[in-house]
């Protein structure tokens, strides 16, 4: 294997006011608790998770208040003790609507019993599986997926490396960098479990080289183990990508459509290695996450934020926003969303809530003058401006010949264009109409 510490194409977007620079020195501080949450059951990718409460029912924190349903899922647990307000449609950073369990909060902060395992480095596949099913574990990198899923590895793939995510290469967020300089035993024990449990050989943590100090605690944390390396990569966006990490710490290439499991590589985020650390040693759900708050607030801070807490507590905990706010970002400012109302829950994927003095997108398009500079830009090696082209003409079967499947969003393109192209709202749009047309052709196959 071969450390490149780099990937084709990226970018280094520049950071505003109150970027890394401030927050990666704070530490995590437990945000106060909010008066009610807002707790969707789809928090994951995949099946929403049915609710096992009503309306009047007393809970308790960690309580399952959403059973897992279906293959591609993961459990919801109460974040507060208190009692249910309603299960409702509530509107997500998304904009869709999602049923949610909303509680009162009693205050009294009062836990289920937690059971531990007795020993976790010792799990087989099926019980880390059904332990990360149960305690809600996702991929809290911001994707999602659930990690029951990830760590169930197909009989015919071969796995032999494990690479820990630790690259946070958006900017202005620093919830991961804290999490390895605070929790870094407790992410290099989870990160043992799934070791352990699928029997890999080797183990990376691939950090950006702007937090050298995150990668001495965490090469501190994992010295006692030989197939465990840290390793310094290039500061550079995306190099958090799955792709671009493992090709960065391996040399290996995932095809395109394909998946680092296709070369034998399992990737998971530093943040979801502290949570099934906790699951498995403490016996506790996600409840909780560290949030980056940053960018134009009063108080720039990263937040231990119980699950439903509303984003509008996190900025009055922050004590509010500047002045000359412009916009707010649920997420990062490249793959984050832009929102327009306060009263949207914080989530297991939510890393950051940012306050922009400059709204997105500022400038109005202009005629594409071919200059390149999004070729260059693209990690994937895909084309944005030719497949903007297509979509703008409503031609999606030559946008899917020229792979508009594989575009990751990153937002690298519509960055780099000079002439302030949309060109990654046109490659998402290109997505969901393939996929919607994919589905239509299969149904209509089924139905004859």
């Amino acid at each position: 294997m071969s450390t490149v510490h780099s990937f084709p194409g990226g970018i280094h977007p520049h950071e505003g006011r109150g970027g890394k620079a401030v927050t990666a020195g704070l530490p995590i501080v437990e945000a106060p608790q909010p008066s009610r949450v807002a707790i969707p059951l789809q928090q994951h990718i995949g099946a929403p998770c049915k609710p096992l409460v009503a309306k009047g029912d007393a809970v308790k924190v960690g309580q399952m208040i959403g059973e897992p349903v279906g293959a591609m899922s993961a459990a919801v647990h109460a974040s507060v003790s208190g009692r249910v307000v309603d299960c409702q449609p509530c509107i997500l950073a998304n904009g869709t609507q999602q049923m949610c369990v909303i509680i009162d909060n009693d205050f009294r902060d009062e836990w289920v019993p937690l059971k531990r395992v007795e020993n976790p480095e010792s799990m087989t596949v099926a019980e880390l599986s059904a332990m990360a099913r149960n305690m809600g574990v996702v991929g809290l990198g911001g994707a999602t997926f659930p990690t029951a899923v990830k760590v169930n590895v197909p009989a015919e793939k071969k796995v032999d490396t494990l690479v820990l995510n630790g690259a946070e290469c958006e900017p202005y967020l620093s919830a991961d960098h804290r999490l390895m300089l605070e929790q870094a035993e407790k992410i290099i024990s989870g990160a043992r479990i799934v070791q352990k449990a699928l029997g890999i050989e080797h183990v990376y943590v691939g950090i950006e080289d702007n937090k050298l100090d995150a990668v001495e605690a965490m090469k501190k944390a994992c010295q006692q183990y030989g197939d465990f390396q840290v390793v310094a990569l290039k500061t550079k966006y995306p190099q958090g990508g799955e792709k671009q990490l493992v090709y960065a710490l391996t040399g290996r290439k995932v095809r395109m459509g394909g998946l680092p499991l296709d070369v034998g590589v399992i990737v998971t985020n530093v943040a979801t290695c502290h949570a099934l650390c906790r699951a498995a040693y403490e016996g506790r759900p996600i409840v909780d996450r560290v949030v980056t708050v940053g960018g134009c607030v009063k108080k720039p801070a990263n937040y231990l934020v119980r699950i439903g807490a509303p984003v509008e507590w996190l900025i009055d905990t922050s004590e509010g926003l500047e002045d000359d706010t412009k916009m707010l970002i649920y997420g990062g400012p490249m793959m984050g969303m832009a929102i327009s109302r306060e009263d949207i829950p914080i989530t297991k994927g939510c890393s950051g809530i940012l306050a922009l003095d400059k709204p997105a997108a500022l400038d109005e398009e202009q005629p594409c003058i071919r200059c390149g500079r999004c070729i260059n830009a693209c990690p994937m090696q895909l084309a944005p401006t030719e497949i903007d082209r297509y979509v703008r003409k409503d031609m999606f079967d030559a946008a899917e010949k020229i792979n508009a499947m594989n575009c990751i969003e990153c937002g690298a393109c519509t960055w780099s264009c000079p002439a302030r192209r949309s060109l990654t709202q046109s490659c998402r749009v290109a997505k969901r109409m393939i996929t919607q047309r994919r589905k239509e052709a299969a149904a209509k196959k089924g139905a004859n």
